[in-house]
């Protein structure tokens, strides 16, 4: 492996020293003799010179065995240099032919062409297709592709590539031929294949423009049942775009395959999807009703990228965010509109929050489009997803959707099969409305989450609201310019409890704003960053009392939600009597003009993790004690309102509409708290709820209710869990994941003990996930003082860099945070760091993020 520390595919790629390519390959045809021990790939690139200029051509590779390049028909004078072959051309066009083998069943970094469950699959996305064959594998490279696959027909019967499907015919030896035709220009990340033993479930959809779309989701035969879900979604989101964006889709044929082994949840390749299994496979008995919203929203994603990143791409990896975070922001705005618009966006700032604001906090920090990175692997991020969803939609609120409209037609059109750049978005939306964005780029180039320090004063009839920002340093930036974002604000009368005339919309550009209301006739509370309009941190002093005044009488439903975070975040600061806590859930349940669906998230208190973000320095002990005193005192103080609430909600049965799933969620809630309180008859109520449990939501509602029990009904649900679902893999991910986040005394031996069972794996990367990512996200035990947590994550993270670099980077992210913890932890973080880093034969993937997570 090589040394990332010396060699130099270590330095750094900078966005100031961008230049066009120096040739241009407007068409590919590649054929393919497909097997899973050797795979011979032939490449045939019609070249054009990009420009005046004498320079030869480069190509990349990776692990490839070369076995001739030609130029115009004549073996070529190569210049071998590492991973790069140079070619000396002397006229401005050529044709260049290679031929390579690889070797698909070794490759485990499953990036390129690999193998997965006697499947072939690819990933090219960032730099996977040079593990394929030669080629300049950048996204401003746009090519026309012609794909033709030969393959033993028993064992791939189906031979799959983008675009629409040519000729078709079996061989005299055996095999099976196939050719795929993708008319659009697109760059070679988006490049797919996959040929083995499937079936699919078979639909259609027909565009506005008439084009009759054939669709098909390929799996293992056995899973095709659980595809209708996903089916569903994918015509859904097809309507949809054409209704919000006018945006039709552009092939006869539209496919998705899922697999087991895959680093990302999904990949957009232009007509043919790849998906990790997790978000295509789903029915009752295994999914929940939060898998079936991620498997809609995923399908919607990669889907919707059909135009905001195959049909409009990216120049370079600087841009990433231009296809994530605007995709990101799309598929928001339609699991919005299928469900719980208020529910939803709540769970997408929790998740904002979870991630991506430690994230802006700690050595990790970079802006939306960076300015440089070592592996470009390690920038997908949230980052470069939700904060960059984010910042799409404020630019959405400051122009209103007809104009946010204007500019995205005006986009397409304009840059319709073309690699392009942040810069041409933002000057697509100024151009269409007449707009002035300069001082909105910096939400591209400044890293951080801004503060908002918020100042009300009321005198007679008006209000006078000061709102001053600053934006933190961060890594490389010490100095920050103020930001250009909207701020969704109203008054909520104390007397009459409703809001006092309309909201306003405050648009932020200096540091200090002032904002002055009219005519208010009573005593007003301010409700701020209504619907999370812009995503920063609010500093706004509040008493308690006006805090649980808000969460019971607030009518924006994200603000209202805010005010319990708030307060609860206060009353943990210190030792106090939840009394409070403990009145405002009690207000939230008896609230009638409340669904089940907000009320299941406005009875949660603050996770451990987000608790520790709003202070100095992380108390894990103090955390965690607090915050199970609270929850402790909400079970008690409300058990019999458990009761009713479980006994109202329980029964849902399978409906997925938003009623129904809103009960059961709630319903799971509400066991929760019971089998806190720890009654015998709650213990007893978890067991029975998981023996009769018609849905997995339900399932795992009473597994989770009873993991950090001692009850005997824990054990048996657990060896049931493994035994009903064993060879399901997505499903006992759940297992994994469960015990896990347990908040038990025996977590990391638990832990540790299942690095040992047989259905672990470091190979598959949802396995991975599923216990050590998850394990480390339980701030009490991964935290625990003994610094056996990151001991554990270190050596699984090491022994999975053998395997796969990129997964293996991803782990590096909880050491990162090394600063916010005490003074022993810190020095157990920082070291377990050091060792990652002087590890021999570690991989850049892990070597830069843990070289920047020590700053």
């Amino acid at each position: 492996m090589l040394d990332a520390r010396t060699a130099p595919p270590f330095a750094a790629i900078r966005l100031a020293d961008y230049q066009p390519p120096d040739w241009l390959v407007p068409e590919v045809a590649l054929e393919f003799d497909l097997d899973l021990d050797r795979t011979l790939v032939r490449a045939r690139l019609t070249l054009r010179r990009g420009g005046s200029h004498a320079r030869p051509l480069v190509l990349d590779g990776h692990d490839l065995q070369t076995l001739s390049v030609m130029v115009d028909g004549v073996p070529a004078n190569t210049r071998p240099d590492g991973e790069r072959l140079i070619i000396s051309i002397a006229g401005d066009t050529a044709i260049i032919e290679t031929v390579v083998a690889i070797q698909p069943v070794l490759n485990t970094r499953l990036m390129g062409l690999y193998a997965s469950q006697g499947r072939l699959v690819t990933q090219c996305e960032a730099e996977g297709f040079r593990a394929i064959t030669w080629f300049p594998d950048r996204p401003d490279v746009l090519s026309v592709y012609t794909v033709h696959m030969k393959a033993d027909a028993a064992a791939f019967p189906i031979l799959l590539s983008n675009g629409d499907p040519g000729p078709a015919e079996l061989l005299p030896d055996g095999r099976r031929a196939v050719t795929w035709i993708d008319p659009w220009p697109k760059p070679c990340y988006l490049f797919a294949l996959v040929a083995g033993d499937l079936a699919a479930l078979e639909d259609s959809f027909t565009t506005i423009e008439g084009r009759r779309v054939a669709l098909a989701i390929w799996t293992a035969a056995a899973d095709v049942p659980r595809c209708r879900h996903a089916m569903d979604a994918l015509k859904a989101s097809m309507a949809w775009d054409e209704r919000v964006y006018g945006r039709a889709y552009d092939l006869d044929r539209f496919n998705i395959v899922a697999v087991s082994d895959f680093n990302a949840g999904a990949m957009e390749n232009k007509g043919l999807n790849i998906f990790n299994s997790k978000y295509i496979l789903a029915d009752s008995d295994t999914a929940t009703d939060m898998d079936f919203d991620g498997v809609a929203g995923v399908v919607a994603h990669e889907y919707f990228h059909n135009w905001t990143g195959n049909r409009v791409t990216c120049r370079d990896w600087f841009q990433l965010s231009l296809k994530e975070g605007l995709t990101v922001y799309r598929d928001q705005q339609f699991l919005a509109d299928q469900g719980s618009a208020a529910v939803r966006r709540i769970d997408d700032v929790r998740g904002l929050r979870a991630v991506q604001f430690p994230e802006d906090a700690g050595p990790l920090a970079h802006p939306i489009r960076p300015d440089e990175y070592v592996e470009i692997a390690n920038f997908y991020t949230a980052t470069i997803y939700n904060k960059g969803a984010e910042v799409i939609r404020m630019l959405a609120a400051l122009l209103g959707e007809a104009g946010f409209r204007k500019g995205a037609d005006l986009y397409f059109d304009r840059h319709d099969g073309q690699a392009v750049t942040c810069e041409d978005w933002l000057k697509a939306m100024e151009d269409a409305n007449g707009a002035d964005l300069a001082q909105f780029r910096r939400w591209y180039f400044q890293a951080g989450t801004p503060r908002v320090h918020v100042a009300m004063a009321q005198a007679g009839t008006s209000v006078t609201v000061t709102l001053t920002q600053a934006v933190p340093p961060t890594p490389g930036q010490p100095d920050k310019l103020p930001m250009h974002m909207p701020m969704r604000l109203a008054l909520i009368g104390k007397a009459s409890a409703g809001r006092i005339g309309a909201e306003h919309l405050v648009e932020l550009r200096g540091e200090t704003t002032v904002f002055t209301i009219g005519d208010v006739a009573e005593p007003a509370l301010l409700s701020i960053n209504r619907g999370f309009s812009a995503p920063v941190v609010i500093e706004a002093p509040s008493s308690r009392a006006d805090l649980a005044f808000l969460a019971g009488a607030d009518d924006d439903p994200f603000a209202r939600w805010e005010a319990f975070q708030r307060l609860a975040i206060d009353v943990l600061a210190g030792d106090d009597d939840p009394a409070e806590l403990v009145a405002a859930v009690a207000a939230t349940l008896a609230d009638p003009a409340l669904d089940a669906a907000f009320k299941a998230e406005a009875v949660l208190l603050p996770s451990e993790s987000f608790i520790g973000d709003q202070s100095a320095m992380v108390d894990v002990a103090a955390i965690h004690r607090r915050r199970e005193a609270a929850r402790a005192a909400i079970a008690h103080g409300l058990e019999s309102r458990w009761w009713d609430v479980w006994h109202a909600n329980d029964g849902a049965g399978t409906s997925l509409d938003p009623a129904a799933k809103g009960a059961r969620r709630l319903a799971n809630i509400a066991l929760s708290y019971l089998t806190t309180a720890g009654s015998d008859a709650a213990i007893a109520e978890a067991g029975a709820h998981y023996a009769r449990a018609a849905t997995m939501t339900d399932r795992m509602g009473a597994l989770t209710a009873l993991i950090n029990t001692d009850a005997p009904q824990r054990i048996a649900a657990l060896d049931d869990f493994h035994a009903r679902f064993a060879g399901n893999h997505d499903v006992i991910d759940k297992w994994f994941t469960v015990q896990a986040l347990a908040n038990r005394p025996d977590t990391i031996a638990q832990v540790r003990a299942l690095l040992g069972h047989r259905d672990f794996s470091l190979t598959n990367p949802n396995r991975l996930r599923s216990l050590i990512g998850a394990f480390a996200a339980n701030q009490r035990w991964f935290h625990d003082a003994s610094g056996d947590g990151y001991r554990l994550l270190g050596e699984q993270l090491l022994a999975a860099d053998r395997i796969n670099p990129q997964s293996a980077a991803r782990l590096v992210v909880p050491l990162g945070r090394w600063r916010r913890f005490d003074q022993a932890r810190s020095a157990l973080m920082k070291a377990e760091l050091e060792r990652i880093v002087a590890a021999p034969d570690v991989s850049k993937d892990v070597l830069e993020m843990a070289a920047r997570a020590l700053g």
